[in-house]
């Protein structure tokens, strides 16, 4: 990306037709000027140190010195510099559940809503740490690669809705395992997974993806938002809701044993997210009380000035133009008549 930081500084580029205008027009009083002395053919033979062209070249080397004199005061700027730091931390890869029956109201103001806030507070309170997104229903992908911009996690988590993935159902061994080769590959990091679900219906292949990620030291914790009880699912935008094939209303009900299960498999805790925030402040300590390592960051600076290599092409343009002289060169001139003078000999 390229920008100027002082971009008013460009209106000095006005300067340049009218500089060229002017010193067009001063040609012109010049060559006015030259007629009433005489015919310019014959005070042409009489000037004879002074040369037609040089004063253009001197006047269009300072003209782009000039244009370009602008343009290092607006303070070019190229890309960013993207630099490696070093930071104490984890990380976190959150596998949130967006299926349809996420929509449910027991836990206020919905099961998907609450574990958003969830993911939100925990995000804020993360320093140096490392955080990405992965979302599912019947499919899963990734929402947020991980990274340490918490700004774009917290935007990116604004836009999460059911309407992501057409496919239903809870694919959470899908998710374990996309969430599992999520991770950077720097050793000694702690890592873990914190899965969000009501753990309803969920397709198999569960156990292998939890095997996987123990095996990688990555822990598997359970955040399961719902009530045993259940709740009917809502149809956005209606005040009715989601009804089997036989018409009676589908209730969803937190499976506790299968989220249970899970972080017991995947060696993490399972907490139950009800209408308090323990659930926030339980998955935050887990997180403070792991392993803290340097975990290295990929972070993009301020733009990189671009003003060095306009500064050197400015000096080598008045450099060429100190150099070149208005009047012919007499040591040239010199040879020259020296060499006429052996050919006439």
């Amino acid at each position: 990306m390229f920008r100027f930081e002082e971009p008013a500084y460009l209106y000095l580029l006005i300067l340049l037709p009218l500089l060229a205008i002017f010193y067009y027009y001063s040609n012109y009083r010049k060559r006015k000027a030259i007629k009433r002395f005489g015919d310019p053919t014959l005070m042409a033979q009489l000037m004879i140190g002074v040369s037609k062209y040089r004063p253009y070249v001197k006047f269009w080397l300072i003209w782009v010195a000039i244009g370009l004199f602008a343009v290092l005061l607006a303070r070019p700027q190229f890309g960013s510099k993207l630099e490696s730091e070093k930071r104490k931390g984890v990380e976190a890869i959150i596998a949130l559940d967006i299926s349809n029956s996420m929509l449910a109201q027991d836990v206020k103001p919905s099961r998907l809503e609450k574990a958003k806030m969830i993911v939100s507070r925990l995000v804020s309170k993360m320093d140096n740490d490392k955080i990405g997104m992965v979302v599912f229903a019947g499919d899963a992908f990734t929402q947020l690669p991980i990274t340490t911009d918490y700004a774009s996690a917290q935007m990116f988590l604004t836009s999460i809705n059911p309407s992501l993935i057409s496919k239903q159902g809870t694919a959470i061994g899908q998710a374990i395992s996309l969430a599992t080769h999520s991770f950077t590959n720097q050793e000694g990091v702690g890592r873990c997974i914190i899965l969000i679900t009501d753990g309803e219906n969920h397709e198999p292949g569960v156990e292998e993806a939890i095997s996987e990620a123990t095996r990688k030291g990555i822990k598997v914790n359970v955040l399961g938002v719902g009530l045993p009880d259940g709740a009917p699912i809502p149809i956005q935008g209606t005040n009715d809701y989601r009804r089997d094939k036989n018409g009676n209303v589908i209730v969803t009900r937190l499976d506790v044993g299968m989220c249970e299960s899970i972080a017991k498999e995947g060696k993490g805790i399972y907490v139950r997210v009800d209408n308090t925030d323990d659930a926030q402040r339980a998955i935050s300590k887990e997180i403070n009380n792991m392993s803290k390592k340097d975990v290295e960051s990929k972070v993009y600076t301020d733009y990189d000035e671009q003003f060095e290599s306009i500064a050197w092409m400015i000096l080598l343009l008045l450099v060429v133009e100190t150099l070149i002289m208005e009047r012919r060169n007499p040591y040239l001139k010199s040879i020259n008549l020296f060499s006429k003078k052996n050919d006439y000999v």
